[in-house]
């Protein structure tokens, strides 16, 4: 018989088990646990199909309607799990731990699986985690000017064993104009704020999590409110890296790909820009001048964030002025800072 088990059982006793959530495709795609497999019990149309027939006939009626669905491909969700689960253990969810969850686990059970869990109250119990996991811990805010390598930094600090949360990475996006340039799609805010209580969870409390300064929004996600509250209300460490040292930078991260996204880019930045500079901008690019783009954007980019950091508390700015963008060297540097300053983050 398939046992019930908490979310937070599952969290924490079930690492590595096969996770199957039985929600349709729209909404495993909004938003689901990291690591689960969809294995729909309805598609999209047919799950509003059984929806509408609940809410305007009755529940017999809607049950009646979704067996006709199901039953033509009950072979299929046995065939589907076993590729997920060959050695028939499984935990299954669906939204609120409801009838979807246990029919679909029930019909595992009748076909061989022998250990089959059920997460009571589903994906709403994780989302509840996911969105309320982002206090006790000590945050230490990394900031710069645009093309500064705080990424490459983060990286660096990871690798000397550090705690880092990379929140471009989590959302595929660098933030900027120019921000999707080298990722895939974007996931949704919901599924970005799952990934990245996915990658909070492993971290100890007991040492300080290392975090880029950020706007509340990373392209087309949003940093969940807490954690942006937290970082503005923080220390800010803001590294201070001339203008052409981080144009060289720029031009490594984005001149190997196509000039279109980056003509792209200029464009949709035209107006803060302006038109003479737009047009030198393009000009340049066009001749692959990519060193002189650079630092045409940079001239904006560096008064957008200056905006940024005038809104902050003065008192809890730190600068220190870096030679260049030598992301090791940098980042032993900073390290060496926090020493001496005695601070990790409040």
């Amino acid at each position: 018989m398939p046992i019930d088990i908490t979310i937070q059982q599952y969290l924490t006793q079930f690492k590595g088990w096969p996770l199957i959530d039985v929600r349709s495709p729209g909404e495993f795609e909004k938003g689901h646990i990291p690591g689960a497999v969809n294995i729909e019990l309805f598609s999209n149309d047919e799950r509003a199909h059984v929806g509408t027939v609940y809410k305007q006939q009755s529940q017999k009626a809607a049950i009646d309607l979704g067996y006709q669905y199901v039953n033509p491909r009950l072979q299929e969700f046995i065939d589907r799990s076993l590729a997920v689960a060959p050695d028939r253990k499984v935990v299954v969810h669906c939204w609120r731990g409801g009838m979807r969850s246990h029919a679909f686990a029930q019909h595992l059970e009748d076909n061989g699986f022998n250990e089959i869990y059920l997460v009571e109250k589903g994906y709403k119990a994780f989302r509840r985690i996911a969105l309320n996991s982002f206090d006790n811990y000590k945050i230490n805010v990394l900031g710069g000017y645009t093309g500064s390598g705080k990424t490459h930094i983060l990286n660096q600090l990871t690798t000397l064993g550090e705690q880092v949360l990379d929140l471009e990475n989590i959302a595929q996006h660098k933030g900027s104009a120019f921000g999707s340039i080298g990722y895939g799609e974007q996931p949704t805010t919901e599924q970005f704020e799952n990934n990245l209580y996915w990658i909070w969870r492993d971290f100890d409390p007991n040492h300080p999590i290392w975090v880029e300064d950020e706007s509340p929004n990373i392209g087309n996600v949003n940093i969940p409110q807490y954690l942006f509250q937290r970082m503005r209300s923080n220390r800010l460490l803001f590294i201070d890296i001339s203008k052409e040292e981080r144009a060289r930078l720029l031009v490594k991260e984005y001149a190997l790909d196509n000039k279109p996204k980056l003509a792209d880019a200029i464009q949709r930045i035209s107006k803060r820009l302006g038109p003479q500079a737009t047009k030198y901008a393009m000009e340049m690019l066009e001749e692959d001048n990519f060193y002189e783009v650079a630092l045409i954007t940079l001239h904006y980019y560096d008064k957008y964030y200056l905006k940024g950091l005038a809104k902050r508390d003065q008192d809890k700015i730190d600068i220190l002025k870096l030679e260049n963008t030598d992301a090791q060297a940098n980042a032993q540097t900073i390290l060496k800072y926090f020493q001496k300053q005695f601070y990790v983050g409040v």
